[in-house]
């Protein structure tokens, strides 16, 4: 949808969510909900079932061009909330309206441990949507910008040889190799060297600039002031700030230093 009069144009609006799953057999304490979310539960009461409500009446707008960092603690809901906009948890109460496909990095570019990196880009392209013909337009610039063959032939390897950090970087690479009306970016950026971290951003603000909306989860802060222009601090499943990022990094590292 093409903007022709010079008016913000939202691709993605999250209404009042709510995000509640039930934990079962596990005990309480941290790491226990995000574990949970893979085996969403169904919502029949159970013996020893745990309600974790993560993500509490959420509301937002987000625009072409922009690209939001979300912060805050651990568990407090940013991935929970990125998987549900990226259609990936249905919302227990509320809304969420997106503009063609959200792409959440690392699972349209699902990569598989005992099939080649070469493989992998391939498929990965594939999930995304993109031709065999695009895919060997873009096979070089993603082993190029992935860096995984600098220190030898790895694309070659199963991805089971590779590094977190290396398997990381080729997912980034194989996702930012096409432009996407919404991207979700859960951690990327923590990876690599600078030199990596510098190429990431600087296609971050490629894709802003191709008219896409940019999400990033990042515990780096100096990632999303660098990266975003503004930032979602969420605490506890609540949204307690939306502005600029530097005014919601500053809010936040005041809080956790309380």
């Amino acid at each position: 949808m093409a903007d022709t009069t010079g008016e913000r144009v939202p691709t993605v609006v999250v209404d009042d969510v709510h995000i509640t799953y039930k934990v079962h057999g596990a005990k309480t304490g941290r790491g226990s909900a995000t574990a949970a979310l893979s085996r969403l539960a169904s919502r029949r009461a159970t013996p020893g079932a745990r309600e974790v409500h993560a993500v509490k009446g959420v509301s937002f707008a987000a625009y072409k061009g922009e690209a939001i960092g979300l912060i805050g603690s651990n568990g407090s809901g940013k991935s929970t909330l990125l998987r549900a906009v990226a259609g990936l948890l249905p919302p227990t109460k509320g809304k969420i309206h997106t503009q063609g496909q959200p792409s959440l990095l690392g699972v349209n570019a699902a990569l598989m441990a005992d099939l080649t990196g070469e493989r992998n880009v391939v498929l990965g392209g594939l999930a995304m949507g993109m031709s065999r013909k695009e895919i060997r337009e873009a096979y070089d610039g993603i082993v190029s910008f992935s860096g995984i063959n600098e220190k030898g032939d790895f694309i070659s390897l199963p991805m089971r040889t590779y590094s977190s950090g290396m398997g990381a970087r080729l997912r980034f690479a194989i996702a930012a190799s096409k432009s996407h009306d919404v991207l979700l970016i859960d951690e990327a950026l923590s990876t690599g060297d600078a030199r990596f971290q510098n190429r990431s951003k600087d296609r971050i603000k490629e894709l802003r600039e191709e008219a896409g909306t940019v999400f990033l989860v990042s515990h780096s802060n100096r990632s999303i002031t660098e990266t975003c222009d503004r930032a979602l601090w969420l605490e506890s499943g609540v949204l307690r700030m939306d502005g600029p990022a530097q005014d919601v990094v500053d809010a936040y590292e005041r809080f956790t230093k309380r």
